[in-house]
């Protein structure tokens, strides 16, 4: 194993950035290869065989290009309808993100959970599966927002997020059948940890729960004992659309990206 070759994160857009945090605590010297599919953004709102199609083919060409060690599918959405396909054209590992249930319903008192994630996750039978296996018990209450992903997008683009345009996409949850009694919501897109202390005070009492530190851990195991470079390089972030403004590469560079490029 190369050590400088990089562990590779794909999103949509930011969402992913979500999931590096965590991994870079446990693997601070890893390179990183960043790259948000801004070119097919948002993913929420295309069909499942759009995406199925999409996504093999265009993560072949960022192996191709890249030489990763590692994929790191950071998206519920291209995770729960593209996995399978993206790890059947590769031949790398290839780590996917899949709404917290298990914990949410481990940490719930009042045995009423939301999963609050695009609508295309959401609708997924990856969730009915996971509801029925660790929930069983607990009535699992769905959203799909569109508009929360936009907001998370924007806010690292410089524009603050509106509280009130967060309250009024997190209320269909709320105002639905014993949505009071919510307790604990898995944040099922990897955008909304970006948010969640805007979500918080739209929901307030509720604990939140995401994916990121669990995949992190396995992101660390798989590769355990491989060699890695002394101090990490600066990481790349890659745009499949248009380049980022100047106020998404600031925020990129807080992220530890030196270097913008585009596929």
């Amino acid at each position: 194993m190369d050590p400088a070759a990089p562990i590779l994160f794909f999103d949509s857009g930011v969402g992913g950035l979500s999931v590096l945090g965590p991994t870079r605590a446990l693997i601070p010297q890893a390179p990183i290869v960043y790259a948000a599919d801004n070119g097919g953004f948002p993913y929420g709102t295309k069909s499942d065989v759009e995406l199925a199609e999409r996504l093999p083919d265009l993560l072949g060409r960022l192996v191709a290009r890249y030489r990763p060690r590692l994929v790191v599918i950071a998206c519920n959405t291209a995770s729960t309808i593209a996995l399978d396909h993206v790890r059947a054209a590769l031949d790398i590992p290839v780590v996917g993100t899949v709404p917290a249930i298990k914990p949410a319903a481990q940490l719930s008192k009042s045995r009423v959970i939301g999963v609050l994630g695009t609508a295309a996750t959401v609708r997924q039978r990856y969730v009915d599966d996971l509801a029925a296996r660790f929930a069983a018990d607990c009535t699992v209450i769905r959203h799909g927002s569109p508009e929360l992903v936009a907001i998370a997008e924007s806010k690292l683009d410089g524009e603050p997020a509106n509280p009130q345009a967060i309250a009024a996409a997190v209320r269909p949850m709320l105002a639905g059948p014993r949505g009071a009694d919510i307790d604990t919501v898995v944040l099922a897109c990897t955008h909304f940890p970006l948010i969640a202390a805007e979500l918080s005070v739209a929901m307030p009492g509720v604990t939140f729960v995401d994916g990121a530190p669990g995949i992190a851990r396995r992101i660390a195991w798989l590769t355990q004992g491989q060699p890695w470079p002394e101090v990490a390089p600066d990481g790349i972030a890659l745009f499949t659309g248009a380049p980022p403004s100047p106020a998404l590469a600031a925020s990129l560079a807080r992220f530890g990206f030196g270097t913008i490029a585009t596929l």
